[in-house]
């Protein structure tokens, strides 16, 4: 299976676009895999849009998804000069400035546009390493595949559970430390609740406490869909340090909620492009004693 998985990325990306378009038709009509979940959350996050506006939203990102699909084959065998043209950073000084400095960077990105090509197409274009965090597969041809696929080009793909710990034996190294952020803590986890997309939402504070610990600045990278296939990536500055040594009392006060007002202005922009499939609401926030 890891073979089969490793030719396709060899198929030219027109061809896996009709791949696309058969993983679109059979996810969304046929086998309807998480429509129900994707519409609920489309009806909370968006109340005053109409039914026809929604459900327009809904198959839209259902054909963004096969098309993410594609992509993320034909960027686990493209050239580096492929990926240089297919993502266009804007503001990237932001980083190699820091670089030069010797300091390092937190990058927040989101289930926004074509996240996996963030990861390859920084890594030929800022000549940073780069640490990703991500959640190992249960299957493991799968994870070797994603982990093979995402390192390409210099990407460090870290397994979530030993994130911290590489951080801090390369705490005195400048390097960029990507997260995607919009995955919800389990219950019994740290978290930051704000109100985001019409909803109370929890969020992750463990980039708040990396950019404290590394005196890091943190930047949320905006991406945007130009044309099939092709991409912009905007670094926005978050926050940058000096950092007030009391400032981290409520960690995700302050970081985090800047990161949350941002991506939900990008998917209220192009809501098509977020990821309605994956469970951002898992639990209410609890009610005060």
């Amino acid at each position: 299976m890891l073979f089969l998985l490793k030719l396709l990325t060899r198929i030219p990306l027109p061809v896996l676009y009709g791949l696309g378009w058969v993983i679109f038709g059979v996810a969304y009509y046929v086998l309807r895999w998480r429509v129900g979940l994707a519409a609920t959350n489309l009806r909370n996050a968006f109340p005053e849009k109409t039914e026809a506006e929604r459900a327009a939203i809904l198959k839209a990102s259902y054909r963004n998804l096969g098309d993410l699909v594609a992509e993320v084959l034909h960027g686990y065998g493209a050239t580096a000069e492929d990926m240089r043209s297919r993502v266009r950073f804007e503001n990237s000084e932001v980083l190699t400035r820091a670089a030069e400095r010797g300091q390092s960077v937190v990058l927040l990105t989101a289930h926004f546009c074509n996240w996996e090509w963030l990861l390859l197409s920084a890594g030929v274009q800022f000549g940073v390493p780069i640490d990703a965090v991500y959640k190992p597969q249960r299957v493991g041809f799968i994870d070797r595949f994603l982990r093979d696929g995402r390192a390409r080009f210099g990407g460090n793909p870290i397994p979530n559970k030993r994130f911290l710990f590489r951080i801090m034996r390369r705490r005195d190294e400048a390097r960029a430390y990507a997260l995607v952020a919009d995955q919800t803590p389990v219950m019994d986890e740290e978290k930051h609740w704000t109100h985001f997309l019409n909803q109370d939402s929890a969020f992750h504070v463990g980039a708040d406490k990396i950019a404290r610990v590394l005196g890091a600045p943190v930047l949320f990278v905006a991406m945007r869909r130009l044309a099939r296939g092709f991409y912009g990536a905007r670094l926005v500055v978050l926050a940058e340090p000096p950092y007030e040594p009391d400032a981290g009392r409520d960690f995700g006060a302050e970081i985090i909620e800047r990161y949350a007002r941002a991506l939900e202005d990008e998917i209220r922009g192009n809501p098509a492009d977020w990821l309605w499939i994956h469970r951002k609401w898992k639990y209410p926030k609890p009610t005060p004693a």
